[in-house]
């Protein structure tokens, strides 16, 4: 019982991913996170807004499970999966964060200068949220699909838009960290 309360290695956590994709794939659906919220818009009537959420949504009544699933998941996790110890980070990142304005880095998973609760509530977490979840609005839409749609779906269906697309999230991703994320952690710690 010990081990289901503790993080799970990841090749348990990709047997998992593994199965549940295959079981989707037999049932005709797709694993992604965008369609899903697509699907969440259109049941809150953004069809009346634009065509793109003219879709009938009662067909994809399974993405609500999924997305409740995702909520749930990440409640148990937060709650009673998380690790107490500190992590093992290189005393450089410990020092390169200090000096971004995480003062605890590595003393917690969730450091309260990012995600605490008076962080996020405040205009200016509000409004990094807001902007970010646009831009990420965007760039899925964009992409045709979200990380995990291309990362896993596509990926495991060898199609070739996947592969350009987990380039570009690779890419993106290494830009951002090494070269717009220490602004904006300094704009949001500040």
């Amino acid at each position: 019982m010990d081990f289901i309360f503790q993080a799970w290695p990841w090749y348990v956590g990709g047997v998992i991913i593994a199965l549940v994709t295959f079981f989707l794939f037999y049932f005709g659906k797709h694993l992604g996170v965008s369609s899903n919220l697509e699907t969440m818009c259109s049941i809150e009537g953004a069809g009346k807004l634009t065509d793109y959420f003219k879709i009938d949504w009662r067909a994809r009544k399974w993405n609500i499970v999924f997305i409740l699933g995702l909520v749930i998941g990440g409640f148990i996790s937060s709650q009673w999966m998380t690790p107490s110890e500190t992590m093992k980070l290189n005393p450089k990142t410990v020092q390169e964060l200090s000096d971004l304005g995480i003062a605890n880095a590595g003393i917690t998973f969730l450091p309260d200068e990012i995600f605490g609760l008076k962080k996020l509530t405040s205009p200016k977490g509000i409004l990094f949220l807001l902007i970010g979840g646009i831009l990420v609005g965007f760039g899925s839409r964009y992409a045709g699909g979200c990380t995990s749609g291309h990362g896993i779906v596509g990926m495991s269906n060898l199609a070739l838009p996947s592969f350009i697309s987990v380039l570009g999230f690779f890419i993106g991703g290494i830009l951002m960290t090494w070269f717009i994320l220490p602004y904006l952690l300094k704009l949001l710690v500040l």
